[in-house]
């Protein structure tokens, strides 16, 4: 069984993993240029993801509202993301 502790450090070990891939792609390619702007947004995003997805596993006790609820948290972060990275609703935070 999976102890909270290693639980935790899985969920905020998964943002440092997906923030990790574009930071080594750009030691290889010139495909792939972020700012820091960039690692720091998206950072926030993730973090944010990450401490929202512990809390509800934390608080919610039913595994029926633990996937529900983390599923919304996810598609929440996959549209802003979306959104910062392609503009798909046109606002004028959309990238470029």
């Amino acid at each position: 069984m999976i102890t909270q502790t290693q639980r935790t450090i899985a969920i905020f070990s998964v943002p440092l993993v997906l923030l990790s891939i574009p930071f080594v792609a750009m030691r290889f390619t010139d495909e792939v240029n972020w700012s820091l702007f960039d690692f720091l947004i998206m950072g926030f995003l993730l973090f944010s993801a990450a401490f929202a997805v512990e809390l509800v596993l934390r608080m919610e006790k039913r595994i029926k509202f633990r996937i529900m609820y983390a599923a919304l948290i996810l598609i929440v972060l996959f549209l802003i993301w979306a959104e910062l990275a392609v503009g798909i609703f046109g606002t004028v935070f959309s990238g470029n």
